[in-house]
């Protein structure tokens, strides 16, 4: 089958580009269920300092698929998020305690469609180099990325769409990284392991696809480069000129719209 992904760039007030990408396999069946190990991998070459230095020292990266972010530690989670946005950046969206409260407040579970098949990647000293939310989805709401035509295209075919994965923040079509790797010499390497992982979890699950939803503009280029397939939409933002007062705000408006808006306030 041929590569598809899903994600999002954001512009400004004006209509936004959004962005996704897909990647698929062969056709699904049915969901099969895989072992939590997702297989070992060890990082080539011998370039950076690290290796140089130490030759078995993080050399060897072993990726697995846990069932709830509470299976790793808030620090661990939040380092790897930190160094992939960095500081001035961070995303609250992504942090553990964001996500762990989907769960444990029953937003994101099995029960409703989200199940989390979250990915973790570490070294041989059990150290935590990368992670990514990911969800095996039974239905498309709370993506905010619409594809039930694509859907309605594998039924007509005699085809399953769902199950399929989805690499995101639940509820939130909010961009930022989905591959979140340590800052380290390698993390070029622990993200192409995390990408072949995810890829290789969808085929041996027999799931129709892989979709990683409003990613930042970074992963968009390096999933293309990795088979993924991109989709553009279109989203519209607000931003706040620094108004002082929602008045303020109703005066960047024509007359006519001002007075529309404050007859329908007074209603």
């Amino acid at each position: 089958g041929k590569p598809v992904s899903l994600r999002s760039i954001e512009i400004s007030t004006q209509a936004s580009r959004i962005t996704a990408l897909f990647w698929g396999s062969k056709k699904s069946v049915k969901h099969q269920p895989v072992d939590s190990s997702l297989g070992d991998f060890t990082l080539t070459g011998s370039e950076t300092e690290e290796l140089k230095e130490n030759p078995t020292k993080g050399k060897k990266v072993s990726v697995s698929i846990i069932s709830s972010i509470l299976d790793v530690s808030s620090h661990e989670w939040d380092s790897c998020a930190l160094d992939a946005t960095g500081p001035e950046k961070f995303n609250p969206f992504l942090s553990h305690g964001f996500l762990s409260s989907l769960e444990e407040t029953g937003c994101a579970v099995k029960e409703t469609g989200w199940m989390p098949s979250h990915i973790i990647a570490k070294d041989e000293s059990e150290n935590i180099l990368g992670v990514a939310p990911l969800y095996l989805k039974s239905h498309s709401y709370g993506e905010f990325v619409f594809d039930h035509s694509w859907a309605d295209a594998y039924y007509s075919f005699g085809a399953r769409y769902y199950p399929k994965f989805q690499c995101c923040v639940p509820f939130t079509p909010v961009t930022g990284p989905r591959i979140l790797v340590r800052n380290t010499s390698f993390k070029d390497q622990v993200f192409d392991v995390i990408v072949t992982a995810l890829k290789d979890l969808t085929a041996k699950s027999q799931v129709s696809s892989l979709h990683i939803t409003f990613p930042s503009e970074a992963e968009w280029y390096k999933l293309k480069d990795r088979g993924f397939l991109q989709r553009i939409g279109m989203q519209y933002h607000w931003k706040n000129r620094n108004y002082k007062s929602f008045d303020e705000f109703l005066m960047d408006m024509k007359q006519s719209k001002r007075k529309n808006i404050r007859q329908e306030r007074k209603k």
